[in-house]
């Protein structure tokens, strides 16, 4: 297998594992590759509405905690949602790395 799109938990999307460098690839590998991250990329914006509609509540929460060590943990899985949705984004951009690479 020269390539294959795994589930990554953490970021709820399959993300593309190469197991070569970019250019090793045939032009219908590429091909085949963005498409299939093209449908999976689609996903991203809607994954981070969700991640996002958690965080709110979240937020929520943590205004009206008054259990020091409960804010604590709230501020911690916040942080670890905005994360996700860090990597999400840079994900996203991903495809267009690629094209941009391919048309230097």
């Amino acid at each position: 297998m020269r390539y294959q799109f795994t589930y990554d938990d953490r970021l709820g999307i399959r993300i593309p594992v190469l197991y070569h460098d970019w250019e090793m690839y045939s032009p219908d590998e590429r091909a085949d590759i963005l498409l299939e991250w093209e449908e999976i990329r689609a996903k991203i914006p809607d994954r981070i509405i969700q991640l996002e509609s958690i965080i709110t509540q979240k937020q929520n929460q943590l205004s009206e905690e008054e259990n020091f060590v409960r804010s604590c943990e709230l501020n911690s899985e916040i942080h670890e949602l905005a994360s996700v949705i860090n990597d999400l984004n840079i994900w996203f951009r991903v495809q267009q790395d690629y094209e941009t690479k391919n048309h230097r």
